[in-house]
């Protein structure tokens, strides 16, 4: 039932009965400024509220205002539209208008499914292509390293070793610094090099060699993997291979860490604080038996939890990765402007991958958190820099291409 109250009497209109404007006689699209009227007579009288003409009729004012006849005089008009009730005060500013049709494009938008556009689609299955093809889930090489040592005491508190007998390698040799130099920004091959046991004589030297952090050789062949991971992701993406080499430089350099940590994440038990890498574990201990200290460890720790807690999909993952891997503020970035799109281009798509495909209530949150995780890695980036020189100073055994990849000479 359409129901309207007039001035001095209430009349009830069917929905199947006509509505005429009240100026004109043309078919009504509603109450405009307190009358029933068409969208020309409502237009009308706004553009005459906001004009100072001085309106007069060429006849007697006694023009008869029909549908036909309406645009030929413009004074009878008025007073027929000030005669049936419209009123000058409720015309909007032109602010007041436009603010409107934004709360109304707005609630559209809601109201409406989010989607994502074939670009998005496009975007976010190149990254899990590339991630697929360069991060090996099952983290079959793990246990090509050098051997993980866990004889020395613990050095954390509260930390648990697992249970020693899962853990057993063969002895291998790190990468010649050759070869780890030519793997990196040179972007010279993509195959990774494969790993070779140590000769008899290199194996005795190492066994009367006292290290004080034992995990160190394993997490030096464990981040040299992982850099090479991050490198060849990197080139298979299109954005990143259409950049110039010294911005492919810069983004690496500042992002590979960022990009590893998002990625162990995947791994992480939230539950025990452990690593789970396939045949692999690993524990905080681990990381300070490799030198690493509590100044990097205990925020790394609640960046983890942090993020696992927020249980994401693997296409969540990859955009975050690649957000990381596109910021244009890196030092030695050149075309920032261009990093800047691609950078705006893959946060959007997160969004709206999140809106489009997410259905719990909590998920208006879980953009803006993601975005706090990315910053929060920054500090950390840092720290991990001069936690890394301060281990190569007491026991140089960090490999070339990491020295590399923290270095600051673009």
């Amino acid at each position: 039932m359409w129901t309207h109250s007039f001035h001095n009497n209430e009349e009830t209109e069917e929905d199947d009965e006509p509505k005429i404007c009240q100026v004109c006689g043309d078919k009504s699209t509603g109450y405009h400024f307190n009358a029933k009227t068409c969208e020309g007579c409502k237009g009308f009288f706004r553009r005459a509220m906001k004009r100072p003409a001085q309106l007069c009729c060429p006849f007697q004012n006694t023009c008869v205002i029909t549908k036909t006849n309406r645009r030929q005089c413009q004074s009878c008009r008025l007073q027929k539209c000030f005669s049936v009730g419209m009123k000058r005060e409720l015309i909007m500013s032109d602010d007041a208008v436009e603010k409107r049709r934004m709360q109304i494009r707005r609630k559209k938008m809601q109201e409406e499914p989010v989607t994502l556009s074939p670009q998005q689609e496009a975007v976010i299955q190149e990254l899990l292509t590339a991630h697929q093809k360069t991060f090996d889930m099952t983290c079959a090489h793990f246990i090509q390293f050098r051997p993980l040592d866990r004889d020395q005491k613990s050095m954390s508190e509260c930390g648990r070793e697992p249970n020693s007998s899962r853990f057993t390698y063969a002895t291998m040799h790190k990468p010649s610094p050759e070869d780890a130099m030519q793997q990196t920004i040179s972007f010279v091959s993509p195959s990774f090099p494969s790993f070779s046991f140590q000769s008899p004589e290199n194996k005795e030297k190492n066994q009367h060699k006292s290290a004080i952090f034992t995990s160190l050789p394993h997490f030096t062949d464990l981040t040299t993997y992982m850099i090479k991971n991050v490198i060849n992701f990197s080139k298979t993406l299109t954005m990143f291979r259409a950049l110039i080499i010294d911005d492919q430089i810069s983004l690496l350099k500042g992002a590979t860490f960022e990009i590893i940590l998002i990625h162990f994440n995947m791994f992480f038990n939230e539950v025990t604080g452990i690593w789970e890498c396939g045949p692999q574990q690993y524990c905080l201990d681990d990381a300070m038996r490799a030198g690493f200290q509590r100044h990097l460890l205990d925020p790394m720790m609640n960046f983890h939890y942090t993020l696992r807690k927020m249980h994401l999909r693997e296409e969540e993952y990859v955009l975050m990765q690649a957000i990381s891997l596109f910021s244009p503020d890196r030092p030695g970035v050149k075309h920032h402007s261009v990093i800047d799109r691609n950078q705006e281009t893959l946060a959007l798509t997160l969004k709206t991958y999140i809106e489009a495909k997410r259905t719990e209530p909590e998920k208006r949150l879980l953009f803006p958190k993601i975005m706090a995780c990315l910053t929060e890695m920054r500090s950390m980036n840092e720290e991990y820099t001069k936690q890394v020189l301060k281990i190569q100073d007491i026991q140089p055994e960090v490999s070339p291409l990491l020295l590399e990849i923290i270095s600051k000479d673009s």
